[in-house]
């Protein structure tokens, strides 16, 4: 259902973690509408199958998706750890590579998954594979600090920019109101920004 979302409106998709209660998104949408439509289309999908699956009614999710703007340049690789790390900050494994449902896997090690598609400043890390790889894994020999850990959970939690001023400034230029006082609904205009989507 996610791939063929990703596919019909346009994003993609950097890394994920699928969690018991939650699933957490790193995407970069191709147009301004694309992960609003590629989240009504996973959630209408999804509701579907597990009704029809289990033979029940009604809806499933909690609420509305969270989504934050996230400062590429500054926070990307963190939201990668933040995201891959999510079991192991939960307990539920010692190491992220034990968890088989997120995309470490793919992003540390190079297992296949057709539903990731490599960030440019994940790229940037080396341009031999090998090389790159083992720089990805290099940063996960530490745990996130609690005070970067708790940031992006914050931003994330509020649907609010992660992010330094500059990065605000550019925002809040582009959407002509304050950060923090953003109203509902897609931003006007075309921005390069990364979303990490939590539902």
């Amino acid at each position: 259902m996610l791939g063929e979302g990703l596919k019909r409106y346009g994003a993609e998709l950097h890394a994920y973690c699928l969690m018991t209660n939650h699933v957490h998104l790193l995407l970069t949408p191709k147009h301004t509408d694309s992960i609003s439509r590629l989240m009504q289309h996973v959630g209408r999908q999804y509701v579907q199958y597990i009704n029809r699956t289990y033979r029940r009614s009604g809806t499933l999710w909690e609420g509305r998706h969270k989504g934050s703007l996230v400062d590429a340049e500054n926070y990307l690789l963190s939201c990668y750890r933040y995201i891959e790390l999510n079991p192991v900050t939960a307990c539920m494994v010692d190491q992220p590579e034990q968890y088989p449902w997120s995309s470490f896997r793919t992003n540390a090690l190079g297992e296949s998954d057709e539903l990731v598609t490599a960030h440019p400043l994940f790229l940037a890390l080396d341009r031999e594979e090998t090389k790159r790889r083992q720089a990805y894994r290099d940063l996960f020999r530490f745990s996130l600090p609690d005070e970067l850990r708790n940031e992006i959970a914050d931003c994330l939690s509020a649907s609010q920019l992660l992010g330094r001023s500059r990065f605000r400034e550019q925002v809040e230029s582009t959407l002509g109101s304050k950060v923090g006082q953003v109203s509902r609904g897609r931003p006007k205009g075309q921005t390069e920004m990364i979303k990490l989507k939590s539902i």
